[in-house]
């Protein structure tokens, strides 16, 4: 375990020695991948899987609903979901079929949400997945399936937030007052909250010891169990009471992911909650505006208005995921694309959709993603991102004047993020006033054939065909 021998390996605990850590080159290969949020919130299906909180919230509307549809939360707590989350129609050997031909190269569903409901076969919890509701182990059984697929498999815990996230139930006559529940509900603390609903920076001097331990045992317990690839943390593991016991961790997860996996496994952290180095930076709902030297992770979701499943979600089109992971991949980074399951274990129609038409275009286009590497710049045109975390959506259209790069090997990607509608485009990056080495050779991803061109002062000009060989976007192989 992590508190036992965290030092056996190569990593101590400690931060310089963990910025020694090296991303591995199979996950700067992958660039794409699915992540997964299903627990008991897929059962009301809400507002958001935030539902286990706002519910204890007076005047809130999905306290409104809560009382309307289900009862007073002393009635109908949060924990008398479990019997009705089943399952039912799970098939995570489909899941991974689908997430092979949507091009994904690795899966990290969520173990463990805020609401502290083990996804796993957890031996420190009695409120496992495994235990009640399903009576199964669903985090074990998709490892499994997709590992026979042939992709890398990572989970997610948000264990460390759930110290606080059912607190409003303490503020109301509600079952999260009742000792009998405590080891689901946790401590609960009643801390005051900024406007998104999360604890203000000054009431983290309250995480205990105790709670720290606790978090890093189920940590720990994920990695012996499932041996992941990627362990993904959500917000606040920076705080000043969990980062002894992170260090801890990360030295323990990596030494271990040498020892089973044959190569290091990858931590994902937000913001500053890990010193540069020391594991992979991800991004939230947002994108970066340049190259980033060290590599990086965008987690988005296909769902516009919650992370897990709910009633009446709008979803973003497949379009709209390309262009991000195409302009992801030319700053150095990976697109991590989540959805949210049902109840019973389905995947809606609308996100299956979207998932296979980024994969039809991945299937011509994907030489140009995996296993590519940044050019000198990101890409040329009018269009820039909104850079920063929750600012996915504010990026203006793209226009047939924007590009974005890769190289890999002798190949550089030009990647047109919108088809014209003139038969010349122009990539002025590659003309030689700018210093261009002489082009020998323009090829159309999808099209067979090589295609007119001319290198000029200005740019590269290049003809093209009627029609594009996908949509989306289009991609010229340029070889010099």
């Amino acid at each position: 375990m992590a508190n036992e021998n965290p030092q056996e390996g190569p990593f101590r605990p400690e931060w310089e020695a963990l910025q020694k850590y090296e991303v591995p080159e199979w996950y700067k290969d992958a660039e794409f991948g699915i992540f997964i949020h299903w627990g008991l919130y897929s059962v009301p299906a809400f507002a958001n899987e935030w539902y286990p909180r706002n519910m204890y919230r007076e005047g809130s509307e999905e306290y409104k609903h809560h009382v309307a549809t289900y009862g007073p939360p002393d009635k109908f707590g949060y924990k008398d979901f479990i019997p009705m989350f089943k399952a039912e129609r799970y098939d995570p050997t489909a899941w991974a079929e689908l997430f092979k031909k949507a091009g994904a190269k690795y899966v990290v569903p969520v173990a463990e949400h805020h609401d502290g409901f083990a996804m796993y076969d957890s031996g420190v919890s009695d409120w496992t997945a495994a235990k009640m509701g399903p009576h199964r182990d669903l985090i074990g059984d998709l490892g499994k399936a997709v590992r026979a697929a042939g992709l890398h498999f990572g989970v997610s815990s948000h264990r460390v937030e759930h110290n606080f996230f059912l607190g409003l139930g303490r503020t109301i006559p509600s079952d999260v007052n009742d000792p009998e529940y405590a080891a689901f509900y946790g401590p609960a603390h009643t801390w005051l909250a900024n406007p998104r609903g999360t604890p203000l920076d000054n009431d983290f001097t309250y995480v205990s010891t105790a709670w720290t331990n606790d978090w890093l045992a189920r940590a720990a317990e994920l990695v012996e169990k499932y041996h992941p690839d990627i362990v993904y943390f959500d917000w606040w593991i920076g705080q000043p009471s969990i980062r002894p016991n992170l260090t801890r961790f990360a030295a323990f997860y990596y030494n271990v992911s040498v020892k089973y996996e044959n190569h290091i496994g990858v931590i994902n952290y937000k913001d500053y909650a890990m010193q540069e180095h020391s594991g992979v930076l991800d991004l939230e709902r947002g994108q970066l505006g340049d190259i980033r030297p060290l590599y990086w992770q965008t987690d988005t979701s296909i769902s516009n208005r919650s992370w897990g499943y709910i009633k009446d979600d709008t979803f973003k089109s497949p379009e709209f995921i390309v262009h991000q992971l195409i302009d992801i991949v030319s700053k150095n980074g990976n697109l991590l694309l989540n959805f949210g399951p049902r109840s019973d274990g389905t995947i809606p129609e609308q996100v299956q959709q979207v998932l296979l038409d980024v994969g039809a275009w991945l299937n011509v286009n994907g030489e140009a993603i995996y296993g590519t590497r940044p050019w000198r710049i990101y890409g040329e045109g009018p269009t820039k991102v909104a850079a920063g975390s929750f600012h996915d959506t504010d990026t203006a259209n793209y226009t047939a004047e924007d590009f974005r790069f890769t190289t890999k090997g002798d190949a550089l990607y030009a990647i047109g993020v919108k088809w014209p509608t003139k038969d010349e485009i122009v990539v002025h990056s590659l003309g030689q006033a700018l210093g261009s080495r002489p082009v020998q050779a323009v090829a159309l991803l999808g099209s067979d054939g090589r295609l007119q061109f001319e290198q000029r002062s200005d740019g590269l000009h290049v003809h093209l065909p009627a029609q594009p060989p996908a949509k989306y976007a289009y991609v010229l192989r340029v070889t010099f």
